[in-house]
C-alpha cells in the first residue's frame, strides 16, 4: 500500500547538489514539506540541534512526522533519504521487480561513491583552494571525464539511467549539469548531454533546482565561509 502524507516532511537544506536532489525528489512526489535552511556557510551545521539529526554534520536530512510505526523519524545522508522515500511511497524507486531495483540501487551508489566525491574535489582544487596544485586538478579533472564517459555509456539506448525514470536519476542531474565548472566539453557527451536536457525539462527538477537558489554565495571569494567548510578537524 502506498503511503499518503497529512503533516509536513522537515527538510534541513542548503542548495547544493546534495540537497537538491531530496527537493527534486519532494516536488516529483508532490507530498507536502517545509524547508528549514542550515546554513553551511555560517556553520549552522555545527549546531548540537541539527547534530542530533545528522551526526556527520552534513545537510541534507529529514524528520518525517508521520514515520513507519506512527511517531516521527529522522533520516540523514541524501541516499539514505531518498531510499526511504522511494519505499515510503513507492515511487521511482521500484519495490516489486528486484533487478529493476539493483539497477536504480547500483547507479544511486555510483553517483555517491564516485560522481560526488570526485566532482567535489576537482572543484575544490579547480576554485577554492589556495594555491594551484597540478597534479590534483589534473588528477580529478582526468577522473570527471572518465566519470562523464561512464555516464555516456550507460545512457547509449536509454532514457535514464536506470531504464525507467528513478531516484537515481534525481541524485545524479544537480552534479552532472555543472560540466563547465570542471572543464569538459560536453560534446564528447551527447547521451550526456541529451538527460540532462531532458532532466531540466521537468518541472519538478526545474523547481527543486530552484529552492533556495538566491541564498547561494560565491564561495570563490567567501573566505570567512571557506574558514568554516574547509580544514574541519574532529571537535
Amino acid at each position: 500500500m502506498v503511503a499518503t502524507q497529512t503533516k509536513p516532511l522537515e527538510l534541513y537544506y542548503w542548495p547544493t547538489p546534495n540537497g537538491w536532489k531530496i527537493t527534486i525528489h519532494l516536488e516529483e512526489l508532490g507530498v507536502p514539506y517545509e524547508v528549514k535552511y542550515v546554513n553551511i556557510g555560517k556553520g549552522e551545521q555545527f549546531t548540537p540541534e541539527f547534530l542530533a539529526l545528522s551526526p556527520n554534520n552534513r545537510m541534507p536530512a529529514i524528520v518525517d512526522p508521520e514515520g513507519p510505526d506512527g511517531a516521527p523519524i529522522s533520516v540523514f545522508e541524501s541516499a539514505a533519504i531518498m531510499l526511504y522515500l522511494g519505499r515510503k511511497f513507492g515511487r521511482f524507486y521500484p519495490l516489486d521487480d528486484e533487478r529493476k531495483r539493483v539497477q536504480v540501487e547500483e547507479w544511486l551508489a555510483w553517483q555517491v561513491a564516485n560522481v560526488g566525491p570526485v566532482f567535489g574535489h576537482d572543484n575544490h582544487f579547480r576554485h577554492y583552494a589556495p594555491e594551484k596544485v597540478p597534479y590534483a586538478m589534473k588528477r580529478f579533472g582526468d577522473e570527471s571525464h572518465r566519470l562523464y564517459g561512464v555516464l555516456d555509456r550507460r545512457l547509449d539506448g536509454r532514457d535514464f539511467v536506470a531504464g525507467e525514470y528513478s531516484i537515481a536519476d534525481m541524485a545524479l542531474i544537480g552534479w552532472v549539469k555543472g560540466y563547465e565548472r570542471r572543464d569538459i566539453d560536453i560534446a564528447e557527451f551527447p547521451n550526456v548531454k541529451r538527460w540532462i536536457d531532458t532532466m531540466l525539462a521537468r518541472p519538478a527538477v526545474a523547481k527543486g533546482l530552484e529552492i533556495g537558489a538566491e541564498m547561494r554565495s560565491n564561495l570563490a571569494t567567501d573566505k570567512d565561509a571557506q574558514k568554516v567548510l574547509f580544514g574541519q578537524r574532529a571537535r
